[in-house]
């Protein structure tokens, strides 16, 4: 007479058992999702190349031909332009800085110019971090994507850190910023070393790509009634402020078009 073989797992009938997967099942599920979860070092590189992928890596190239030659212009050197981009890391405020220092003005006055244009950086920092953030983020962690929050990194990220695990979301973007500042290194050697054969007019057009890129990018993204409504009244109302010559243009424009679109938003939840 054979003998049964009692299971090793014995069935349960607990109703909360019936749907739950076996002990060895759940740890087995879980030790593969954990493997399939990409290494930092792998979500890095995909953000490094999925830079190299972007239109805003041949934008971001263009742009620095232009600074590179505005540098070269101005007698500055090829390693200061170059480190000047790894610690300012924006475009505008780059062009501020040459600019002022070329003109000989006072290092005080340079630095408030540039710091107050890269206040521009603020929202886009408080808005992106939540993105970035997990359970387990530490306040350092955040500090390298903070600095690197620029127009192309910034919008890139919309778009593609959705779909990322929260845990692949830090280094990712670090290889995309990484590599978009690679795009502007290439760009500035070959804007300051072209620079005597490059026209006026095609210096100061390949600065202009970086705005608009960032524009129609902007609108790409938009998906809201909030955002595309934000971005019709900025667009209407700039060219309004500079004609009467308002201080403070680009943030009064913002800060009005804004609120605005964030009061229609409201009012249009509040009426369904």
């Amino acid at each position: 007479m054979r003998q049964r073989v009692a299971p090793a797992i014995a069935p349960s009938d607990v109703p909360w058992d019936r749907d739950s997967p076996a002990p060895g099942l759940a740890m087995s599920s879980a030790a593969s999702t954990k493997a399939s979860r990409p290494s930092a070092a792998a979500a890095f590189l995909d953000g490094l190349l999925a830079s190299f992928r972007s239109i805003f890596a041949l934008v971001l190239i263009g742009t620095y031909v232009g600074i590179g030659a505005l540098a070269h212009d101005f007698g500055f050197s090829l390693a200061w332009m170059m480190l000047s981009t790894v610690l300012i890391w924006a475009g505008p405020a780059q062009v501020i800085m040459i600019s002022a220092l070329g003109a000989g003005a006072a290092l005080f006055e340079v630095g408030l110019a540039v710091f107050l244009s890269a206040v521009r950086f603020l929202p886009m920092v408080v808005a992106l971090v939540p993105l970035l953030r997990g359970p387990g983020t530490r306040l350092r962690d955040l500090l390298l994507p903070a600095h690197f929050t620029a127009a192309s990194m910034w919008v890139e990220s919309f778009r593609l850190l959705p779909s990322l695990p929260r845990e692949s979301r830090i280094p990712f973007c670090n290889g995309l910023a990484i590599g978009f500042m690679l795009s502007g290194h290439i760009g500035t050697v070959i804007g300051f070393y072209l620079a005597a054969s490059l026209p006026l007019i095609l210096t100061a057009a390949l600065l202009f790509l970086t705005p608009m890129s960032f524009l129609v990018s902007t609108a790409r993204n938009a998906t809201t009634l909030a955002n595309r409504l934000a971005l019709a009244l900025g667009l209407g109302l700039s060219p309004l402020l500079g004609y009467f010559e308002i201080g403070l243009d680009l943030m009064w424009t913002g800060l009005i078009a804004g609120s605005a679109a964030y009061a229609v938003h409201r009012l249009r939840g509040a009426l369904r």
